[in-house]
């Protein structure tokens, strides 16, 4: 417990009171944001405002794990470890991408391939390391198998190593790029991306320090409901820092936002909120967990296809939304911004709720 406190209260006072500073120097360096004339007109306004802000909450969470392992006197899990690699390893692709697009001022950085390639070679990466380094148990970071509240009778490795460990990098792929995709298409809107982050990250605080309760390492009872999870206490600590970090960018970063996230935050975060889903082993969870960045994109995938097969069947292509992503629709129809955060805040609670809820049912009933 005294780490889960260390670790949100030191990330939280870093991010907090480091942001002012960071705003000044990336105001200094010429780092702002730059504004698509085609989006909404009112996002003009917020052209130039500091970005690559994902700097201060990646260093926060960094700084908050590590000094809690620290004062607790502990060695850093491989679990947690791994999270970190994904998050750096994404906030690095996403810093290049901004990187570019503040030097060429447009809002473009890197092309879709090399932003899949970056994705794809951290994904790698992190999908070999975490079927290694056994525990004494023997339990890994990631398993074999397809999860949802925890491993499910599906072993990517059914058909062999080599076509088990394909299909493995290629499911960690799918679950990094689906969900650091889809933080980055939700921030679009001043607090919305980090608020939804506190919100679904915090979820994997409730749920690996649940874990680490009911391990089968340590119960005597109800052993056909504990969990064979790797690390799970310190899953809650890596966690918990995340969640202060973001908490605390989120004062500066609320309407109106003195400083954006940028792909360096968007990419960095969706790909620690995908690498917690693994190490937990609640991998199809994470679907509703993080069900308002399943949302957003979902607006997107709907009203692309829409396009494309209304100008393949008449000629004209038709759109579905005034604009997508889904809060833009919302602003187009006159929806203060802030009142469009705090509703998709609303949702995302109630989806990283039902999350936990299912998960603490699941336990209870084994359904």
């Amino acid at each position: 417990m005294r780490a889960l406190l260390a670790a949100g209260g030191i990330s939280l006072f870093i991010s907090l009171f480091a942001t002012p500073a960071f705003i000044a120097l990336f105001r200094s360096l010429n780092w702002g944001q730059f504004i698509r004339d085609d989006g909404p007109k009112s996002h003009h306004t917020k052209r130039g405002t500091p970005t690559m802000g994902g700097i201060v909450i990646l260093a926060a969470a960094v700084i908050g794990y590590f000094s809690a392992k620290f004062i607790n006197g502990e060695t850093p899990s491989a679990s947690a470890l791994l999270v970190i690699f994904m998050m750096l390893g994404l906030g690095l692709v996403g810093f290049i991408d901004d990187l570019l697009k503040v030097r060429n001022q447009r809002s473009l950085g890197l092309g879709g391939w090399a932003k899949i390639a970056g994705q794809g070679v951290v994904a790698i990466v992190f999908a070999v390391l975490a079927l290694q380094l056994p525990d004494e148990r023997g339990l890994t970071p990631a398993s074999t198998s397809i999860s949802l509240f925890r491993d499910l009778p599906l072993d990517l490795f059914y058909w062999g190593s080599f076509i088990g460990m394909g299909l493995f990098v290629a499911w960690v792929y799918l679950l990094v790029a689906s969900a650091s995709n889809g933080v980055n298409i939700a921030d679009g809107l001043d607090g919305l991306a980090s608020g939804s982050l506190v919100i679904s990250i915090g979820a994997y605080v409730v749920i690996g320090f649940w874990q680490f309760n009911q391990s089968c390492a340590t119960v005597t009872e109800n052993l056909s409901s504990c969990y064979e999870v790797r690390d799970p206490l310190d899953t809650a600590v890596i966690a918990t820092a995340i969640v202060g970090a973001a908490l605390g960018f989120l004062w500066w970063n609320t309407s109106p936002a003195q400083i954006f996230m940028g792909d360096t935050g968007s990419l960095g975060l969706g790909g620690g909120l995908a690498a917690l889903a693994i190490v937990s082993r609640t991998e199809l969870l994470l679907v509703l967990i993080g069900g308002i960045f399943v949302i957003v994109t979902g607006s997107v995938v709907i009203q692309r296809l829409y396009f494309k097969l209304t100008r393949k069947l008449t000629g004209v292509g038709k759109r579905v939304f005034l604009m997508s992503p889904l809060h833009h629709h919302f602003e187009l129809k006159g929806w203060a911004e802030i009142t469009i955060v705090v509703r998709f805040w609303i949702i995302g609670a109630l989806c990283a709720i039902s999350g936990v809820g299912l998960f603490y049912v699941e336990w209870i009933y084994g359904i």
